[in-house]
């Protein structure tokens, strides 16, 4: 079945070509792909932190490879007007860059910029900001070096105001150094690697997320923490540029109005109560905006009452959201593109995954050992859908970490917690997948990561491996098996682990059925195309990847009913280059699914867990979305709508 409509090529492209940008032909392109235009992502990257003075550094931006060295000093005096044009933001190695340059180590990606009128008063500051560059950056203004940062999936920040003029042009250069897997280097990058294979895709290098600068006060609000719990309890650190000041807090229920407010010190952790707020949930996705003021600063954030936690319901260890047992579904979402490769074209593409999951009746999504913009999770916050959040592994196999590769994984983990841990709809962390880069030999470091993950954040779960190499670790025994569950069962397979009672079962992967497609939707790479025959089964139609899809969701079903299950994640949201086991394709043209059938298969799911508790009614997975339909067609023309 075929979804969305067709798309007309080529309009933008001919438009930009002017600019001396176009999007280079993807291997597959989306309906997105010529829309994008040279104002990509306009949205206000940070809602959890955000203010009304700033300014967008997305759009063309200068690019060449470089060599190493270049690195200390950057290149003013030569003239950029010759190399090529790219798209920021964009990984180099995407269709969307312009450039679509594979397996890139090395690059000047350069900008001019000029700061607003506005901004230039005495006593302001001047920040620059990254969503994400992929790998290292160093950050050069007016040829003097502002700062260096290490990490593909994190947001960063330099002041830069000593180094600007603010009545004339200034120049931004950044140097990226991105080795990915190559030999001597293990690193945290997931499923990048410089020889793609199978369930292994194409890199990306370079300035994949927002770059934006914003005018602060002296004393500023640097860093939010926030969480709100069932009870109403609120706590808060706030981190400042300054030393010790009041802050003025306002939670802002409906309408806008004010129902709590509340004056602290930034010295140390602020906690207040709100009395009887509706609690976020999947069912019910409450969001409140908060107000937070620091002298001349003020910031808007937002947050949602719940709280998440593990306990024994009839015997069995159970999650449990606002103290009840939830039953959660969802799919391992990998967020790969076609044409932006990490970047999705547009927050507007972005969203449609979830917006197609979140009306199949799915609660949760797996995000699989990738990162995503903040948008992202505010989309799932807002949208109701739970987000198991995986750190990106390092390679995979017997390249194991040295101490010192295990000690940047360590660090960086500690940062995914640190920039995501106010989001409400995350409610489990994932430390190993599969055993990727897990060292399994003299310690296991997944109990020292566990308890420092606990410390970091009480207010969720832990996966601490999900598949494979389990020593007992964490809040979960997680089973992957393909294609077949065995989810909190007393039989398991080879590399799994039997059912452990005193953890909560959980099948982190399973079903993975794939169903091959016409050239015209899939990545159009021989070796991706080649390697589809690797996909854990191909069914030869729709008919009995449909059959299959029930038989798989009833086996499902039976062990909830029988066992200890009590959650499960599908492969996969989408195909990803040489994977054909998506519900949608890699364009997101195509949706295999027979949506009355899986949607009622799905909602039995929270049937079963509902009869083994007896605790309460009507779980389900489609709520939140208020008018949101999708409409869909089968190849014969027969509709159908959810």
């Amino acid at each position: 079945m075929h979804i969305r409509g067709q798309v007309i090529f080529g309009v933008f492209a001919a438009v930009s070509h002017v600019l001396g940008y176009e999007v280079k032909t993807p291997p597959l392109d989306t309906e997105w792909t010529y829309k994008v235009g040279t104002n990509p992502w306009p949205e206000y990257p940070r809602p959890l932190l955000q203010r009304p003075q700033w300014q967008n550094l997305n759009g063309i931006w200068k690019y060449r490879r470089a060599a190493a060295a270049e690195a200390s000093m950057a290149p003013m005096n030569e003239s950029f007007a010759n190399a090529a044009d790219v798209l920021v933001p964009s990984c180099l190695e995407s269709g969307l860059s312009g450039v679509q340059d594979i397996n890139v180590t090395h690059a000047w990606l350069t900008r001019d910029f000029t700061v607003p009128r506005d901004w230039a008063r005495t006593g302001r500051r001047l920040m620059l900001n990254f969503e994400a560059v992929d790998y290292e950056a160093t950050v050069f203004v007016n040829g003097r070096k502002a700062g260096f940062h290490r990490g593909g999936y994190w947001h960063f920040n330099f002041d830069v105001t000593d180094f600007v003029k603010t009545n004339g042009t200034n120049k931004l250069h950044v140097f990226v150094f991105d080795p990915t897997d190559s030999m001597g280097y293990n690193m945290p990058m997931g499923k990048q690697r410089t020889n793609p294979s199978h369930i292994f895709y194409r890199s990306c290098t370079g300035i994949w997320q927002t770059v934006w600068m914003e005018s602060v006060p002296q004393n500023y609000i640097q860093k939010l923490d926030i969480s709100a719990d069932m009870d109403g309890k609120v706590k808060m650190q706030v981190a400042t540029s300054g030393g010790n000041d009041t802050l003025s807090i306002s939670v802002v229920g409906e309408e806008g109005v004010s129902i709590k407010s509340h004056e602290a010190s930034t010295n140390g952790l602020i906690e207040f109560v709100v009395d009887s707020p509706k609690l976020w949930s999947p069912d019910s996705p409450n969001l409140y905006n908060l107000s937070i003021k620091l002298g001349d600063d003020e910031v808007t954030s937002y947050t949602g009452f719940r709280t998440v936690s593990s306990g024994e319901v009839n015997g069995i260890k159970r999650p449990l959201i606002n103290g009840k047992f939830f039953f959660h579904f969802g799919t391992l979402d990998q967020g790969y593109w076609p044409d932006g490769l990490h970047t999705p074209p547009s927050r507007e593409a972005m969203v449609y995954d979830l917006e197609v999951l979140k009306s199949l009746g799915l609660n949760m999504v797996r995000k699989h050992i990738k990162v995503e913009p903040a948008l992202f999770y505010q989309a799932c916050d807002q949208m109701g859908l739970l987000v198991i959040q995986d750190m990106p592994a390092m390679v995979d196999g017997d390249r194991k970490p040295d101490a010192a590769q295990q000690a940047e994984f360590e660090r960086q983990y500690e940062i995914m917690i640190e920039q995501h841990k106010s989001y409400p709809s995350i409610y489990t962390w994932v430390v190993y997948n599969e055993g990727w880069g897990q060292i399994t030999q003299g310690y296991y470091p997944e109990f020292d990561l566990t308890a420092r993950t606990k410390e970091m954040d009480p207010t969720r779960l832990v996966d601490s491996t999900s598949g494979w190499n389990d020593h007992g670790a964490g809040d979960f025994h997680d089973n992957h098996h393909y294609a077949n569950p065995q989810c909190g069962s007393p039989f398991y397979s080879i590399l799994s682990t039997p059912h452990d009672p005193k953890r909560i079962a959980i099948q982190g992967e399973f079903g993975g059925i794939g169903h091959n497609v016409s050239a015209e939707n899939l990545w159009k790479v021989e070796q991706a195309i080649n390697q589809i025959n690797q996909t854990y089964e191909i069914d030869t139609d729709l008919e009995a990847y449909n059959y299959r899809g029930h038989l798989l969701l009833t086996e499902l079903k039976e062990q909830i009913e029988r066992y200890a299950c009590s959650g499960a994640v599908w492969t996969q949201t989408t195909d990803v280059e040489g994977e054909v086991n998506g519900f949608l394709t890699y364009d997101r043209r195509i949706l295999r699914l027979k949506v009355d059938q899986w949607k009622a298969d799905i909602q039995a799911l929270y049937d079963a867990a509902q009869g083994r508790t007896g605790q309460y009614k009507g779980q389900k997975g489609l709520h939140g979305l208020g008018d949101i339909c999708l409409f869909i067609y089968y190849e014969h023309d027969v509709y159908d709508q959810f």
